[in-house]
């Protein structure tokens, strides 16, 4: 099932559920620049066991975000379940590559992405909340999620990766809206 995001004036975007053959993209993804905001690249162990997790996570998904016209791949976008402030709620992440970053891309994959999560929740239940958690430093993540709807609801010391303590920014959107 491809889910699709789009916006008035802009290129639409797909959301692709993430396959056998998306392993490139991670790799594409792991440069440091890419990385700079999340503690550095992954090492290629790293990068195959996040992999795997993609194709079987034990909760949410992830995607490849690709163009509606044309097809081609522009980065990923997914959700998970994490514990947070003592309850359960979904968290959202995404990367886009740097040849089609300034394009809105982002902002179109999170509100499709937001909408794939709402139709989860619909459909089997689920908690009520999707979360993002950019550096405050990352003024282009930021953007996104003001772009795509989300709520700031404050600034917190956030660990990622495991061992690596960042200052983000808690955004948030409720699914039941």
């Amino acid at each position: 099932m491809d889910v699709t995001g789009a916006e008035r004036g802009g290129e639409q975007v797909r959301l692709v559920p993430w396959g056998e053959g998306d392993l490139w993209l991670l790799e594409r993804n792991n440069s440091p620049e890419m990385t700079d905001h999340l503690g550095g690249p992954e090492t290629p162990e790293k990068l195959a066991d996040r992999h795997r997790r993609y194709l079987e996570p034990d909760s949410g998904r992830m995607y490849r975000v690709v163009l509606a016209e044309g097809g081609e791949t522009v980065g990923s976008i997914g959700y998970w379940e994490r514990h947070w402030q003592g309850e359960p709620v979904w968290e959202t992440g995404w990367a886009v590559l740097p040849e089609f970053q300034g394009r809105g891309l982002a902002v179109r994959a999170a509100r499709a992405v937001t909408e794939a999560v709402r139709k989860a929740v619909r459909e089997t239940g689920g908690h009520r909340t999707l979360h993002a958690f950019p550096s405050v430093d990352h003024p282009a993540s930021n953007g996104v999620c003001r772009g795509a709807g989300f709520t700031l609801l404050g600034r917190f010391d956030f660990e990622y990766p495991k061992g690596h303590w960042i200052a983000a920014n808690d955004w948030c959107v409720d699914l039941r809206q």
